[in-house]
């Protein structure tokens, strides 16, 4: 693996390797000057077309081309040049945002197998350390993990997983100390505190212990694509070489995860792609894994499943769009003519996640753009939604970790409300405060408003909007906005707490959060309207979300800023180029900006499971067309655009480093104006940024501080 070391290495080289790049870095003139990457002649091929592309040359998929580097390198200096005056700025809004951090803060414990397991933070410390107490909470603290020394020597860390055997005395982790998603799997003796010698590598987070503690079952990724496609099974202290193939995934279009049932019966292998889904089970307490095929897979039909007694509750949208519950005898479960609604489809809800208790139902449910809670008993005579006092706002399940129980934990947040966990007895209706998540600095949500709107597209579609605001806020036309979306693969932008935004809003921004199409907010046709070939609404609506509060004066047309994320970088590299007059300046996380080239190339993680979100192009000529018709790198012209901060992490594995670092130099290349353009690219990281939970907030703050200085220049 390529490590800090190189860099180190070819610190020397970068000088001399600046001659690549049509202009130099200069650091001590009065206005830095980007660095531009010289165009080189490339070809990419499909069978719809050939396309150049000069800045190809900046892809290495070893992570190792010194010119390559040295170019990243003269980006981060450039960024950190221009953003020099404003490092006080910076600083005094990481300071605000740290300051409402409670740092010895710990989770709410949640009781599994006789103890009752929790991640706590010290002070000063980057990452949490996971806890447990048998039996009570009074009993003596076992730590079971600490990141912080786990984390001693990387620049990077993330625990993605820890599961502990039934009986308590094993767990078996999962690391990454690059950023790639690449985990190493660990087990430690909870006994002894020692780590057993063998290490299983390359694999994905998901695990799950059969009920006797000597077998874990984990999926190995493929070394090119990193696609999670074979499941293991690793005897506890065997040599990994003698691990057996329980399974091999036959699609490359679907993801694979592991898991056990909640009961403790069984262990699931889940395979599931963009339009379908498909359960395998075995039980977790029989001395050979044998896994069955709960109901086979077949296109546009999406389930889970999860046992109660002999029976299997099921999601589908089998004859159901926005989703059904179902309950099917464990040994018919794929004999459609035995399912029996639970609770029947709607055309006005979206069902998304539930829970299976002994005597009730707890269900996600999405309704009029907002996500709520459903509690139904098994005989029907209870079923109820959970209430809520804001206009904004979202519920979703806590950790329930046992069936026999009449408590349901969930969490509650909306843009004036911390994250709030919660104790709702399902029987009584009773509720228990557990604990809302502290905000020192402080912090009264007496002082802010919060909105819930819908704006009218294009088309006439009415699209969702959040705002939030501090109170006393003129909303004449003259305060900034700090525009979010998301967009994509049906995933819902909820109206939830951030306390760093409020480091924008007490600075007079109106930060909205516009639940465009391509999310499921407003059910499964939401989100259906938003990918494939109806893909470009995503952006017109995000636009037009845009113009409704410039119209509504709300915004200042003058200081409208937006941001978005990797599929949401998408989002802000396509309005750039459509509606660059809209906008003061944009900022774009990870973004996926080089559509075609990285459709095309099926040996880049993530390409053969995205075909169904955003087309073939190296099959489908009307996708093909349609995706370069919007494709963000692609489409760049010669015309203004907004000033830019673009952000990327070399070892992404979700979203390449090179489509940031490629969009970046073409923009440098065509673009007319003198707005500033800024690339920072994380050398030790991946496609979530930095690690410890002060490094991000660190990203967080050069983020808003060159946001106030576009809003105030």
């Amino acid at each position: 693996m390529f490590v800090a070391d190189t860099f180190r290495g070819v610190a020397a080289a970068a000088l001399a390797l600046l001659v690549v790049f049509s202009s130099t870095l200069n650091v001590t003139a009065a206005e830095p000057t980007p660095p531009k990457a010289a165009p080189r002649t490339y070809t990419v091929t499909s069978p719809f077309g050939k396309r150049e592309d000069p800045w190809y040359w900046l892809r290495d998929d070893e992570r190792k081309n010194p010119e390559m580097i040295a170019y990243l390198e003269a980006e981060n200096a450039y960024l950190n040049a221009v953003m020099a005056p404003h490092r006080a700025l910076e600083q005094k809004i990481y300071d605000e945002i740290i300051a409402r951090l409670k740092q010895d803060d710990a989770s709410v414990p949640q009781r599994r197998n006789g103890y009752w397991y929790y991640s706590r933070f010290e002070t000063g410390k980057q990452y949490p350390i996971h806890a447990r107490r048998k039996a009570t909470l009074e009993a003596p603290e076992e730590i079971l993990i600490d990141g912080n020394e786990r984390a001693r020597g990387h620049d990077f860390y993330e625990l993605a997983a820890l599961q502990v055997t039934v009986d308590g005395k094993w767990a078996a982790i999962a690391e990454d100390t690059v950023g790639r998603r690449q985990y190493d799997v660990r087990i430690k003796n909870l006994r002894t505190g020692e780590f057993l010698p063998q290490v299983l590598t390359n694999v994905e987070p998901y695990l799950a212990w059969t009920n006797d503690g000597h077998t874990l079952v984990y999926i190995r990724k493929d070394p090119q694509t990193l696609l999670g496609n074979k499941v293991y099974r690793h005897g506890r202290g065997s040599d990994v070489a003698t691990d057996a193939l329980v399974y091999e995934l036959d699609d490359d279009s679907f993801y694979l995860s592991v898991a056990k049932s909640k009961s403790d019966r069984f262990i699931f292998i889940a395979a599931q792609s963009t339009v379908s889904s498909e359960y395998r089970y075995a039980d977790a307490g029989a001395a050979q894994l044998e896994f069955r095929v709960a109901i086979p897979r077949e296109r546009d039909h999406e389930y889970q499943l999860e046992d109660l007694g002999d029976q299997f509750i099921i999601r589908t949208n089998w004859q159901a769009k926005n989703f059904r519950i179902v309950a099917a005898p464990i040994a018919a479960v794929s004999d459609r003519s035995k399912w029996q609604d639970v609770i029947a489809h709607r055309s006005d809800a979206f069902i998304g996640s539930f829970e299976a208790f002994k005597d009730h139902l707890a269900v996600s449910e999405r309704a009029g753009g907002l996500a709520k809670m459903r509690v139904r008993s098994w005989d029907g005579k209870r079923n109820l939604l959970i209430d809520a006092a804001d206009p904004a706002y979202v519920m979703g399940l806590g950790n329930n970790s046992e069936q026999d129980t009449s408590l349901l934990r969930y969490t509650y947040s909306s843009p004036t409300t911390p994250s709030t966990t919660w104790d709702y007895d399902m029987t009584s209706g009773a509720r228990k405060l557990l604990k809302q998540e502290p905000v020192l600095g402080g912090f009264d949500a007496k002082n802010y408003v919060a909105e819930f709107r819908f704006a009218t597209a294009r088309d006439g579609t009415r699209i969702p909007v959040t705002l939030f605001y501090r109170r006393g806020t003129p909303l004449d036309g003259t305060a900034p906005v700090y525009q979010y979306a998301y967009g994509s693969y049906g995933f819902s932008t909820e109206p939830s707490f951030r306390s760093p935004i409020l480091s924008l809003v007490d600075r007079g921004f109106v930060y909205a959060i516009a639940h465009i199409r391509g999310g499921q907010e407003m059910g499964r046709e939401w989100y259906e309207k938003g990918k494939l070939l109806h893909k470009k609404n995503t952006f017109t609506d995000f636009v037009d979300v845009t113009r409704y509060l410039v119209a509504e004066k709300i915004a200042d047309p003058r200081r409208v800023f937006a941001m978005g994320g990797s599929a949401g970088g998408l989002l802000m590299g396509a309005i750039s180029n459509m509606a660059p007059d809209d906008y003061k300046a944009l900022v774009a996380h990870v973004p996926f900006v080089d559509v075609i080239s990285t459709m095309l190339d099926e040996s880049i993680p993530l390409t053969t499971n995205e075909f169904d979100e955003w087309g073939n192009p190296g099959k489908d000529r009307a996708a093909h067309d349609y995706m370069l018709s919007y494709s963000p790198y692609d489409q760049v012209t010669a015309q203004k655009y907004p000033a830019m901060l673009v952000t990327s992490g070399l070892w992404d594995s979700q979203v390449q480093y090179w489509e940031p670092t490629k969009w970046v130099a073409k923009l440098r290349s065509l673009k007319t104006d003198r707005n500033p353009l800024l690339l920072r690219t994380n050398m030790e990281a991946g496609h979530g940024g930095k690690s410890g939970r002060f490094e991000r907030y660190r990203e967080i703050a050069e983020e808003y501080a060159f946001i106030l200085w576009q809003a105030n220049e």
